[in-house]
C-alpha cells in the first residue's frame, strides 16, 4: 500500500483530495499547524476507507525543522501533495510588508525549502510524485491581486523546472491551478457561481488528472481558456482594464 504525505492539511482542499486518495488505497500522512484538530477527520477516513492516517504537525515557516521532520517520517511517502497557501487582502500587502513577506513565505519560499528535501530523496529512490496546488492567479499579474499572484507564479516555475529535472527520473511532478474555490479562504468574497468550484470538484479533477499523467491541471477545466485569452491580451490594453 502507497503513502501520500499531505502539507497543508487542514485545507478544505487538501481534506478533499486526502478522501479521494484514501479511495484509491493510499495510506495518508496529514501535516500541518495544529493538527490534532483535525482528529475527527483522520479517524472518518480511517475507518471509512479503511487506510492508515498518521498527523504530524508541520510549519511550513519553520524552515530549519524541514529536514529533520522529513527524516523522521515512517514510512517514507511515496508522493506528497502541497496545499499549504494564504492569502491576505492586496490593499493590506500593500501597506503591510510582514504580510506580503508571509504571503512569499507560505505560498513560495517554505514550500520549496520542505520540496528540495523531498525532490532529493525520490530521486535518489528513483521513485515519487508531488502535487502542488498554485493558482491561475500566478498566470498574470493583476492589480487586484499581484502580491498573491506573484508567489504563486513563483511556485509554478518551480514546479515546471522541479518537473523538468525530476522526469527524466521516472518522477511525476503536477501543476494544479485552481480557479475561484468556496473555502475558508475564499468566504468573505462574492464569487461567479459558474466560475467557482467546490473543493470536492477540485479533488476529483487532481485525481483524474493524476490518473493521466497530467503535467498541469486546470480547476475548473474552462480556467485553462480564460487564461489563455487573459495571458495574450496585450499589455498596452491589458493595463488599462480593471480586474
Amino acid at each position: 500500500m502507497k503513502n501520500l504525505l499531505i502539507i497543508g492539511a487542514k485545507s478544505d482542499i487538501a481534506k478533499a483530495t486526502a478522501r479521494e486518495f484514501a479511495k484509491e488505497g493510499f495510506n495518508l500522512i496529514l501535516a500541518g499547524r495544529n493538527i490534532e484538530e483535525i482528529e475527527p477527520f483522520k479517524r472518518d477516513i480511517e475507518i471509512r476507507y479503511n487506510v492508515e492516517v498518521q498527523l504530524k504537525n508541520f510549519d511550513v515557516l519553520q524552515f530549519e525543522k524541514h529536514q529533520s521532520f522529513y527524516q523522521e517520517l515512517s514510512p517514507k511517502p511515496d508522493g506528497v501533495l502541497v496545499a499549504a497557501g494564504i492569502m491576505y487582502d492586496q490593499k493590506e500587502c500593500e501597506k503591510d510588508f510582514n504580510k506580503t513577506l508571509e504571503t512569499i513565505n507560505v505560498n513560495f519560499t517554505g514550500l520549496v525549502s520542505i520540496l528540495n528535501i523531498i525532490a532529493n530523496d525520490f530521486e535518489k529512490r528513483g521513485k515519487g510524485f508531488i502535487i502542488g496546488i498554485s493558482s491561475v492567479a500566478g498566470d498574470r499579474g493583476r492589480a487586484k491581486n499581484y502580491i498573491y499572484g506573484s508567489s504563486k507564479a513563483a511556485f509554478s516555475a518551480y514546479l515546471s523546472g522541479l518537473r523538468n529535472r525530476l522526469s527524466k527520473k521516472g518522477i511525476k511532478v503536477i501543476t494544479v491551478k485552481p480557479g475561484f474555490v468556496y473555502t475558508k479562504m475564499t468566504e468573505h468574497m462574492d464569487l461567479p457561481k459558474r466560475l467557482t468550484a467546490t473543493p470536492e470538484v477540485v479533488a476529483k479533477d487532481i485525481i483524474e488528472g493524476f490518473k493521466k499523467d497530467k503535467d498541469i491541471i486546470y480547476t475548473k477545466k474552462i480556467w485553462f481558456w480564460i487564461m489563455c485569452v487573459i495571458k495574450h491580451i496585450p499589455e498596452k490594453i491589458f493595463k488599462k482594464l480593471d480586474i
